[in-house]
């Protein structure tokens, strides 16, 4: 567990084979000003996790921002059934064997919007990730919009690789196969973009690889470049 800052934690899990590369996982938890839990991309859940979680304060909300972070929701639920459930509407149609409060594609009336702000980030026909935004902290939150793999842990051929999808820090970005599915509609992805820059996030988390802690700007602009590209 690491406190970035008044109100805001990551928690780093174990890492998760996906593409031939060992995909690290991070949780970030927020308390709400009312003293409630808001539970970003859960990771696995030990006994130990659980009584960390604990001391902090009651879970009320549990967040699966795309439809590829969901693997451990099943044991949030069972631990936490008081908490309520949010997905993409991917994830929701993905998991049908897990009953969501409500889809994070609408547009609702969020109870942590005092708090935290949100974006859903679309324009591909395979993946759309809601971002979120703790506006205390002025920390971005993404899962997969952005990785950025120290490498550290992997082969040789993995750094290769991983350099080759454009994920490897310190140039992290949008993985190349979800670069080039935005295609068509860039000018869309633009706009969501733009929004997440007015935000003027100084911290970035993200799920997988090194978080950024300085010059958030300057690395969100170069790490989406490739949206200013024909």
């Amino acid at each position: 567990m690491e406190k970035l800052a008044t109100d805001i934690w990551i928690f780093d899990g174990e890492a998760v084979t996906f593409f031939f590369l060992p995909f690290t996982t991070r949780m970030t938890v927020i308390k709400l000003a009312n003293g409630d839990l808001w539970v970003h991309s859960p990771i696995h859940l030990s006994d130990a996790l659980k009584s960390q979680i604990d001391q902090l304060g009651p879970v009320k909300y549990l967040i699966a921002p795309n439809h590829l972070h969901h693997l451990f929701l099943p044991q949030w639920i069972a631990a936490y059934p008081d908490a309520k459930t949010y997905g993409t509407s991917e994830v929701i149609k993905k998991r049908n064997d897990i009953s969501f409060d409500a889809s994070l594609n609408d547009d609702l009336d969020w109870q942590w919007q005092a708090d935290i702000s949100q974006e859903l980030f679309t324009g591909s026909p395979f993946m759309e990730e809601c971002v979120f935004f703790h506006n205390n902290s002025k920390t971005l939150i993404v899962t997969d919009l952005i990785e950025n793999f120290s490498g550290d842990n992997f082969k040789a051929w993995q750094k290769w690789l991983a350099k080759g999808a454009g994920i490897l820090a310190p140039n992290g970005k949008t993985p190349i196969d979800w670069r080039l599915s935005f295609m068509f509609k860039k000018p869309q992805a633009r706009q969501h973009f733009e929004k997440i820059l007015a935000w003027e996030p100084e911290v970035i988390i993200m799920a997988h690889g090194e978080l950024i802690k300085h010059h958030a700007m300057g690395f969100l602009r170069e790490s989406f470049s490739w949206l200013n590209k024909i």
